[in-house]
């Protein structure tokens, strides 16, 4: 990953578009955010999202500070309108092969394959992903203060909720539906009363202890 080019100062009043703004200005551009869902559930897979941006998308923000239907309306505001959307599922038996950081990077490497649209600088969250073959910068609390970042964070948030809803069908004991994967208080008393199903990351602690509960 690299730094932002020279000339490339964000001031804190640049606003959600401030990154996007200053990378086209040195010619860095398009400009594709990534960033995945996921990563702290203990069931469900793991969701990876590219996004470009051809232009603002109202009402965007982090997807963790939207509500369910704003965030579904920014979802749908983005696929019609960015130039460019990529989205990479890692089930959770791969992410306990692989182990989850592992899985994470990867995933955000394969969805801004994925992208038709070439971008000429990435941004991520948190932290940097390297063999991208493009120049990037990670970004703190990225999700909040890049729009790119944000509409990633969207879709992939979505993208997986959607996927726990489907999978709450097939395994309603747990309640996937609610609490889309987590460890909240409803989905623990469902693990040590039935014990994991396929779709649990077996590596994970509380998951671990519900096995040695219910051996096969």
């Amino acid at each position: 990953m690299t730094r932002l080019a020279k000339g490339s100062t964000i001031r804190r009043d640049a606003g959600l578009y401030g990154y996007e703004r200053a990378l086209a200005r040195q010619g860095l551009h398009p400009v594709a955010g990534v960033d995945e869902a996921g990563r702290g559930a203990c069931a469900g897979p793991l969701v990876a999202a590219a996004v470009v941006l051809d232009g603002k998308i109202p009402g965007l923000a982090d997807s963790k500070l939207l509500t369910q239907k704003r965030r579904e309306a920014c979802f749908d505001l983005i696929m019609q309108r960015a130039a460019d959307v990529a989205v990479v599922i890692v089930p959770a038996a791969e992410c306990d092969r692989m182990g989850l950081q592992h899985a994470n990077i990867a995933a955000l490497r394969r969805a801004l394959w994925k992208l038709e649209v070439r971008p000429g600088y990435v941004l991520t969250d948190g932290f940097p992903v390297d063999g991208l073959g493009v120049p990037g910068l990670a970004v703190w609390k990225g999700d909040r203060v890049a729009a790119s970042i944000a509409a990633a964070s969207v879709v992939a948030k979505v993208t997986r909720d959607r996927l726990m809803v489907h999978l709450h069908e097939d395994f309603p004991a747990y309640d996937f539906a609610t609490h889309k994967g987590y460890s909240t208080a409803v989905h623990q008393a469902a693990l040590r009363e039935h014990g994991p199903c396929d779709e649990h990351r077996k590596t994970y602690v509380n998951v671990k202890a519900a096995m040695e509960g219910h051996p096969a």
